[in-house]
């Protein structure tokens, strides 16, 4: 019975002294977030003495909350962390949550394009950026095709199959393990150019997880604690694909429980890929990267890598 006591006490010592944590997601949750759903879910982030707020931005990006001191930790991109860190905003990216950029340009494969040559006269579907729509004059340019035969439709968050099917635009910028497997278990083939093998300077880490440097100052036990369990959070997701998307379900009920499913074991294989590590940054990647931000005008000054990425927390 004393032993039971102590052990009542203790919990409920440690439940008492648990930090609060805020983190804030760059979008609804979906399959890229599923490794903080599992810490949060299996007790990860308890055993560590945190209790786990995850939220979604609203008027503010993650980067402008975590920055403020809204959140502890927030889910951002490199291209984000670059241009924010151009502009004064002291976060810094502490893990890579997929290895290499798994996005990329696609549409039906009924349209007929078989190269970027075959974008010339088709009309694509773009949320509005000017880093977007640089990228793809770019890769034009890159390939002999005129950029200038490209019709830019700002769409902004239209889904990919409804305004491919419905005529809105012709192709769009994707995240393969989303629209892509969603294609194959829709039944809808498309066509698909990877940016990564379009060009490597477009194969940054997308996304990563951000914090302050005032919390990496004042409280590094704390950033240490969250990425421990962080990390053993995607490690299960990882190695029990469909389990961890069973959790992200419960988390988001209103998602597409195959697409999920499918999602899951194909990120499972992207999270780490070739890296020593899950959440391994590399410098390399990132100066490349914020060099091409740079030579196309959108870094008034090459920022210092170095203070925009870290892998000191990584267990």
């Amino acid at each position: 019975m004393k032993v039971l006591t102590a052990i009542l006490i203790m919990t409920f010592s440690i439940f008492l002294l648990a930090e609060n944590v805020t983190v804030v997601l760059d979008w609804y949750p979906n399959t890229n977030h599923t490794g903080i759903f599992v810490a949060k879910d299996l007790g990860f982030y308890d055993e560590e003495g945190l209790s786990v707020k995850v939220i979604q931005p609203s008027k503010l990006t993650s980067e402008q909350i975590v920055a403020s001191g809204r959140a502890e930790f927030g889910i951002s991109y490199q291209e984000a962390v670059t241009l924010a860190r151009g502009e004064g905003l002291p976060i810094i990216s502490i893990c890579a949550i997929i290895q290499h950029n798994t996005s990329g340009f696609a549409w039906l494969k009924s349209e007929g394009i078989r190269s970027v040559k075959d974008w010339e006269g088709k009309k694509y579907g773009s949320w509005g950026s000017p880093i977007e729509k640089a990228t793809i004059e770019y890769i034009m340019r890159k390939y002999g095709a005129d950029p200038e035969k490209v019709i830019f439709v700002n769409v902004g968050q239209m889904d990919f199959f409804s305004g491919t099917l419905n005529d809105v635009f012709d192709f769009a910028w994707i995240y393969y393990g989303w629209d892509g497997v969603a294609s194959k278990i829709k039944g809808i083939e498309i066509g698909y150019l990877s940016l990564k093998d379009l060009d490597p300077v477009f194969d940054y880490y997308t996304p990563v997880i951000i914090t302050s440097e005032r919390m990496i100052k004042e409280k590094p036990d704390i950033v240490r604690r969250f990425m421990k369990a962080t990390y053993k959070g995607y490690m299960y997701a990882i190695d029990h694909p469909e389990e961890a998307a069973r959790i992200l379900l419960k988390y988001a009920p209103e998602l597409d429980e195959k697409i999920v499913i499918e999602s899951q074991k194909y990120l499972s294989k992207e999270y780490k890929a070739d890296s020593p590590k899950w959440g391994y940054q590399k410098k390399e990647v990132w100066e490349r990267y914020a060099k091409w931000l740079h030579s196309m005008g959108f870094l008034k000054k090459m920022i210092d890598v170095e203070k925009a990425f870290t892998n000191e927390f990584l267990p």
